[in-house]
């Protein structure tokens, strides 16, 4: 498939903080690239729920938008990871590296993979080597909270998201359609 249009530069950016939206706003970015005839493929760490609607709504945009999770149905242990989630994340890691240097895709969108360093699931230094070896035409986005200072400083944009007031602290659940 050819494409309509293609970057003269990739650049790299993060969505990070607290706040609601990182991930949001990393897919309609992704939508937006889809729409323009790039090549996007979502990696989404940390992630292995089958209820997430952009999954859906990928379907129908590939092949120029695929998304892939990589990541089991469960919360990880921050302070004692299993290591099934570790081994998981690497073994992800290692094809995202391939995505990102390959230069077969316009934009790359890592999503959560800044709580997967956070996690200890992924060495820093891998990531820093990653994006030092980013294609030159691919578009590098890298979601997740506590993005680490030194990812920061390699970035070309950074967005941080601060939540100034969230309904879940009002007992709100997740609401099927808008936050999956």
């Amino acid at each position: 498939m050819s494409h309509a249009i293609q970057l003269e530069k990739g650049l790299v950016q993060i969505y990070t903080g607290n706040g609601k939206g990182k991930t949001t706003a990393s897919l309609g970015l992704s939508f937006r690239a889809a729409g323009h005839g790039l090549r996007v493929y979502i990696m989404q760490f940390m992630k292995g729920s089958t209820v997430y609607g952009e999954l859906e709504s990928a379907k129908k945009l590939a092949p120029q938008l695929t998304i892939e999770q990589v990541g089991r149905d469960t919360f990880v242990n921050r302070e004692n990871p299993d290591p099934v989630d570790r081994d998981m994340a690497l073994k992800a890691f290692a094809r995202a590296r391939l995505l990102v240097s390959g230069g077969d895709y316009d934009l790359v969108v890592l999503d959560e993979l800044n709580c997967a360093v956070d996690f200890g699931l992924i060495p820093l230094n891998e990531v820093k080597e990653m994006i030092a070896g980013k294609a030159v035409h691919t578009e590098l986005v890298m979601t997740g909270r506590n993005a680490h200072p030194e990812v920061i400083e390699m970035a070309d944009l950074v967005t941080e998201m601060r939540e100034v007031k969230h309904y879940y602290n009002r007992g709100q659940p997740a609401r099927r359609g808008i936050e999956s």
